[in-house]
């Protein structure tokens, strides 16, 4: 069967991107049956002939309208579908999302008329906030890691910054490579509006989001760096768990520590 990605190297680049991310968060046990969910915006690889290409599915309603995504094509990881199987077969377990002129709905063109994720609302929501403040950020990636998950189980992590400050006390590097730390959203219905709209707002703010006994949602310039930096923020996790199963309480890099740090990679204070 003739795929979409056939002598499109920069496409079918993006799309593996996706597969190999798929992998790891399976492997990492982020991943169970059908959780969680990746979109990338595949609009610059995008040529006339995909332009012409025909619809395979009736067209779709959004649910909003979304300004800035016209013209917009997305690979997006299907409804129902596992990330093990995305993982080894991407065209099958996804795909490829045409927006109409009306920015409110869509039509899938390509490989097959895989349903996108139930939470593309949320995710196209995002993606429209990325292209409207200029952003060159193109994937966002939605997965339940664990030991963040565990986290916000306790209210105190519910509090502004709290959870932030002690991943990055953790291990040096949590400050380097997500240096806008972690927004959280107190529980809100999954796939909703409301989460959506909440997702932006925390966005403007920090780097990764976290969604409270749900999951965490990152963007970033493809799929992969989306991926690393919820695999930063939860190694901290797991090294501050790990210090609680001891029966301590670990303290963490002092302030004075974090400002060298700051000042050392000129990150944002």
């Amino acid at each position: 069967m003739k795929s979409i990605l056939d002598n499109r190297p920069g496409l079918a680049q993006e799309v593996n991107r996706v597969a190999e991310v798929a992998g790891y968060l399976w492997q990492k046990g982020w991943a169970e049956r059908n959780g969680g969910n990746i979109t990338v915006n595949v609009t610059g690889f995008v040529d006339d002939a995909i332009r012409r290409m025909p619809p395979i599915s009736e067209a779709r309603a959004i649910g909003a309208t979304l300004p800035h995504l016209k013209g917009c094509y997305f690979y997006c990881k299907g409804t129902n579908k596992r990330m093990r199987d995305l993982a080894r077969r991407p065209m099958e377990n996804g795909s490829v999302i045409r927006i109409l002129d009306d920015c409110a709905g869509y039509v899938i063109i390509a490989d097959n008329p895989v349903a996108p994720t139930s939470e593309l609302p949320s995710h196209l929501g995002v993606h429209n906030y990325l292209i409207g403040s200029g952003s060159p950020f193109k994937a966002a990636v939605h997965t339940h890691p664990i030991e963040l998950i565990a986290m916000t189980h306790s209210p105190k992590f519910l509090e502004k910054d709290v959870a932030t400050r002690v991943l990055w006390s953790m291990i040096p590097e949590t400050k380097a490579f997500c240096p806008r730390g972690l927004g959280i959203i107190p529980y809100e219905l999954p796939g909703s509006v409301q989460l959506g709209n909440a997702t932006i707002r925390e966005l403007e703010e920090y780097d990764v989001v976290m969604w409270e006994k749900h999951g965490v949602f990152a963007v970033d310039c493809d799929a992969m760096q989306a991926f690393d930096q919820i695999d930063v923020l939860n190694k901290s996790a797991l090294i501050y768990i790990a210090a609680k199963s001891m029966g301590f309480e670990p303290d963490g890099m002092s302030d004075e520590q974090m400002q060298e740090m700051t000042a050392a990679f000129n990150l944002p204070k």
